[in-house]
Parts: C-alpha cells; structure tokens; sequence
C-alpha cells in the first residue's frame, strides 16, 4: 500500500485527485493539507510515502515545503502538482528534492503512474512538464539535444541504457527487471550516472534524457 499525502490550498483540487488516487486500490490518502506548513507537521505526524504538493500554497508554499520535508523526512518522496505557466518554479524544485512533477490537467492516469514510480524510489515527469523545463532552460532545441547528446556519450552503453528507464520513469527495480540486472547493480549505475554527470537527483538525470532523446515514454 502506497501511503499519500495531499497538500492544496483548493478544496475542490484535494477532492478531484483524491478521487483519482482512492481508484487504484494499492493507494492510500492518508491525510490533507491545506498549505506548506501543514503538509510538513502531517508529513512527520503520518510518514506518508509520497506526499503530492502544489507550488502556490498560504504560510509556506510548495518549495519551500518540499526542501523542508526533504530535509527532516527524506523517506517521503515529493511530487510537486503544476500548472501551465509555473515553468519557472520547476527548475528551482529540481534543487530542493522534489522526486516528480506532474500537471494538474493531465492525463488521470499519470497521476497514478508518477505515484507507484516515486513511491518505488524513482522519478516521473509529465512528458508535458519536461518539454516545458527543456524549453525554459534556453537555447534553440537543436542546440539543447546537440549539448545533451554530448554530455550523454560520455557515459557507457549500460549507462545510457539506464538514464534512458530513468527517464521514462522507471525504479531501480523495474530497471533492474528490464535490463536483467540484480538491483544493487542499478543502483550503483544510477549513482555512477549521477556523480559523472555532476547531478543531484534522478529528476535532472530524467530531464538529460529527454533532451537527448531517449527517454522511451511519451
């Protein structure tokens, strides 16, 4: 059972996506939080494992919620609720350890998908989300994939192979069954990933292999 935790400041908002969330049977919403501050006192009190936060929120808003859960509950996964137009707040979160992002009007089941794949200790991106942050982060597109391709060459066929599952998603189990690989093995790869490529978390390793084409889901 995948614990949640949802925090928006719109009542309506926590309805709709509970009601997505309380159709997956293997999800649970253990509680709800009407700004940053009660999300972080619910996040200690209940040990949610994923906690779905908005970034425009009263008393303390996503951001700043999600470095502080990062901070003193880092066995919940932050998966940051957006909307066209916050493009901005994105590259920020990518910092303050956010797991995930995910569009308020999207697909239902992405929400769903992005959950289990955080949950599971990966990262998810809402394909529409990172063509996004690709694009805000500047420089034509041809430019953006010529410099991604570069950076990823660097890395071994294996490497590439696993930023790719990365990318579209996958946890380190998953990407473990897909590559017939042990999983401490892709742990190591991720970690290796990561430390070559001078990135602090799997989301900035997800958004590379967008910009470079390979990440496989859309």
């Amino acid at each position: 059972m995948i614990r949640v935790l949802l925090a928006d400041d719109e009542a309506m908002i926590r309805a709709g996506v509970r009601a997505i969330l309380d159709s997956d049977p293997a999800v649970e919403v253990v509680a709800e939080a009407a700004d940053g501050r009660e999300a972080v006192d619910l996040v200690l009190s209940h040990r949610p494992d994923v906690a779905l936060m908005d970034i425009r929120m009263p008393r303390m808003d996503g951001l700043a919620a999600a470095a502080e859960i990062h901070r003193v509950a880092p066995g919940t996964a932050v998966v940051m609720l957006t909307t066209f137009g916050e493009d901005e707040y994105v590259s920020q979160a990518l910092g303050d350890g956010a797991s995930g992002f995910l569009l308020k009007a999207g697909d239902p089941r992405e929400l769903i998908t992005g959950v289990h794949a955080v949950a599971d200790g990966g990262a998810y991106l809402s394909p529409k989300v990172a063509r996004q942050v690709i694009a805000q982060f500047g420089g034509g597109r041809a430019a953006r994939r010529s410099a991604a391709a570069a950076r990823v060459a660097e890395l071994t066929e294996r490497e590439r192979d696993v930023l790719a599952l990365i990318g579209a998603g996958l946890s380190n189990a998953d990407i473990a069954a897909r590559l017939f690989l042990v999983e401490g093995t892709v742990k190591s790869y991720v970690s290796a990933i990561l430390s070559r490529l001078g990135m602090r978390n799997r989301v900035q390793a997800a958004i590379l292999a967008y910009e470079a084409g390979l990440a496989t889901h859309t």
